[in-house]
């Protein structure tokens, strides 16, 4: 491995867009934010090290042997994180990135492409949510963040119109100009050099900056290299972690993916991951699963001994069995997430992604894959799991480090073939640190839960046993949100303190209910009482209505009576609690450690 002559950024780039420079299978995904990448261009602008590359160059005859990727040139976080596959002609050697990806990347992109993310607040479906940015630096003068010293920022072309004392130059422009003198064209007609509109000292930054910039893309050696020649799969594999592995540059789940693709036969395994991915997180209204849950799942399923990310546990043999059960495991696993979504949960709820392996082991063993989401012979087991996850969502089971639990889970589902063993799991887990028994002092944490909040979708599913679930369900206040307002309440002759306590109980549990997204939406802002009597004429059917949303009968619904509605209410949710979960004396004991 020789130490190379350095390179500029401008042929680095023009190497990536004739695919001379590609990236290896072992690679993992771009991962770097605005803020790195603005940091990385300030350093190339103040001459720092920006560390050495690690380069494989690989012999056009042996290009077939293996799989490459293209650079990303747009990165949108919803719909393009993930690189295309490079199609090579084998006419000349390549070079393949082994070490420096992310700065790689963050350079190419940034000067050629555009990076979308997400906008805080809003909807992951809506199109404003991921506008187009592209990287720009002000001529005028210096950034405003501590650590920085030159304004690098990413932005929409409309935000770079507005100036406020700025002028944002385009940074991808500077590719186009290929000498000195088209800098000093592009100044004089931006009318940066015009001290009749700007001054002196902003002139002589902008010259400089610009001047500045062209060297660091065009002429300095920005980008150092090692070479590697050798062409054993094996030994760039040792080399690729070695030099990954001693920092935090990769997480494992990284590395093992790397391996994984490296090691797997008849698949790819980066794009079948990622692809299968995109495709679960596609499921219902959508969740956030990632490759960690879904090599660990592998791992699990595939009935290892140790589930661990060890590099260890990701041998040869190890992924030969993975990748021969793929089908049988991902069927599984796609199973598990679909009958999670039937019983209402997604992103926002499913707290800890990790509790669907057990539940997509047990649909393993048993070969029922459908079955379990349609099949009314498994009624029961559905049943069971939804209990079993709403107990383990709102314990926090599956919280910290749950790899001790994936073997205890494997031998109880193993002992009982052909059901879901949840009374074993609870019988097994009591009075151990993991227990998802409950006590009373837990059922009335569960009763302070409040509207929103991923643990309330839990709640209410226990209080729930008998929900149609070929209907899609919403979380909805029974006396709406809409009255809980400071005027509407003091019109209704309220002082200080009612108004408190109507406004502490108003997303309170005991003025929550699961109903169907039709009648939520018809039910809107209109008072409880109203809303029930014109959606069922008849007394019996609004009796039914409220026995089945655990409201006494005999209850007053009028708002006036809010406060006795909810202190009902609660003491009729925590009975229900506390039989369905079966809380009794002996639960108060004080836990034991496992």
């Amino acid at each position: 491995m020789a130490y190379e002559t350095p390179i500029t950024i401008k042929k680095a780039i023009d190497n990536i867009k004739k695919r001379h420079y590609i990236l290896p299978s072992i690679q993992r995904e771009f991962v770097w934010n605005t803020e790195q990448i603005e940091m990385l261009f300030d350093s190339l602008m103040r001459d720092y090290p920006i560390s050495t590359f690690l380069f494989w160059k690989v012999d056009k005859n042996k290009i077939k042997d293996f799989q490459f990727y293209e650079f990303l040139k747009n990165y949108h976080e919803k719909d393009s994180r993930h690189n295309r596959k490079a199609e090579l002609t084998n006419d000349e050697d390549v070079i393949a990135l082994l070490d420096g990806q992310q700065r790689m990347t963050s350079i190419y992109l940034s000067l050629t492409g555009t990076y979308a993310q997400k906008i805080p607040y809003y909807r992951w479906e809506s199109p404003h949510a991921f506008p187009k940015k592209k990287l720009y630096l002000n001529l005028l003068g210096p950034s405003e963040e501590l650590e920085l010293e030159y304004d690098f920022k990413f932005l929409t072309d409309a935000e770079a119109k507005h100036r406020d004392g700025c002028f944002w130059f385009e940074c991808g422009k500077i590719l186009d100009i290929s000498d000195m003198s088209k800098v000093s064209m592009y100044l004089m007609q931006m009318d940066l050099m015009n001290t009749s509109i700007y001054t002196r000292e902003q002139s002589e930054y902008a010259i400089n900056t610009l001047n500045q910039f062209f060297n660091a893309v065009h002429q300095k050696g920005t980008i150092s290299y090692y070479l590697e020649e050798g062409e054993a799969l094996d030994k760039v594999l040792q080399i690729f972690i070695r030099i990954n592995s001693g920092g935090t540059k990769l997480s494992y789940s990284d590395l093992l993916l790397s391996i994984a693709t490296a090691q797997w036969r008849e698949r790819d395994a980066r794009e079948v991951i990622h692809d299968f991915v995109d495709d679960i997180n596609q499921i219902g209204d959508g969740f956030a699963f990632n490759k960690d849950f879904v090599l660990k799942a592998c791992l699990v399923l595939a009935d290892f001994n140790d589930v661990k990310f060890h590099v260890d546990n990701f041998t040869k043999d190890n992924m030969a069995k993975i990748e021969k059960n793929w089908d049988k495991v991902s069927s599984a696993v796609q199973s598990a997430i679909q009958l999670a979504s039937k019983l209402g949960y997604n992103r926002d709820n499913l707290i800890a992604t990790n509790t669907i392996i057990p539940i997509a082991y047990f649909i393993y063993k048993n070969g029922f894959d459908n079955d379990i989401i349609h099949a009314a012979r498994r009624e029961d087991d559905r049943r069971a799991i939804k209990e079993w996850l709403a107990r383990v969502l709102l314990k926090g089971t599956f919280g910290g480090q749950p790899d001790s639990i994936y073997p205890i889970m494997r031998n109880l589902i193993n002992s009982n073939l052909g059901e879901f063993p949840l009374k074993e799991i609870i019988a097994y887990y009591k009075g151990k640190r993991k227990s998802i028994s409950f006590t009373e002092d837990d059922i009335e944490n569960i009763l302070d839960l409040e509207y929103g909040k991923a643990k309330t979708y839990c709640a209410l599913s226990l209080l729930y046993p008998s929900l149609n679930y070929n209907f899609k369900y919403h979380q909805d206040h029974i006396h709406p949100k809409s009255f809980f307002t400071k005027t509407k309440l003091k019109k209704l002759g309220m002082n200080d303190d009612q108004l408190d306590s109507y406004n502490k109980n108003c997303n309170s549990l005991a003025n929550l209910q699961l109903l169907q997204a039709n009648q939520n939406i018809e039910k809107s802002d209109k008072h409880f009482v109203e809303w029930l009597k014109q959606s069922f004429p008849s007394i019996a059917e609004q009796q039914s209505f409220l026995m089945q949303h655990h409201i006494k009968p005999d209850a007053s619904l009028a708002f006036e009576d809010f406060l006795d509605f909810v202190s009902n209410r609660r003491q009729t949710l925590k009975k229900q609690l506390i039989q369905m979960l079966d809380v009794t004396g002996a639960d108060l004991m004080v836990m034991t450690e496992e």
